[in-house]
């Protein structure tokens, strides 16, 4: 399933390692060392002005204007329809 996580950026939900508030990145030296990296390699995404949260995934970092409880909201909507059972092939045999 796929995460809408704003600014024209969808992620698959599978590839979300953490969604971590914007201000933990600038308070943390380690932090801003894996984006300084992440940067060097262009694997940055986003706009850094405004951004609420930071969405890091198996290979890329995204700058997000959603909040950290949006977008868990969403990661949590699509966590719930993947679990849900699929009838639709008991649909069209009917």
């Amino acid at each position: 399933m796929f995460i809408h996580i704003g600014n024209d950026n969808v992620v698959q939900s599978k590839n979300v390692i953490t969604i971590i508030d914007r201000n933990v990145v600038s308070s943390s030296t380690i932090m801003e060392e894996m984006m300084d990296n992440m940067g060097k390699q262009e694997k940055v995404f986003g706009p850094t002005d405004k951004a609420k949260s930071v969405v890091i995934t198996n290979d890329r970092v995204y700058f997000s204007s959603l909040s950290v409880s949006t977008l868990k909201k969403r990661a949590s909507m699509i966590s719930m329809i993947s679990k849900l059972e699929d009838f639709s092939d008991e649909l069209e045999e009917e």
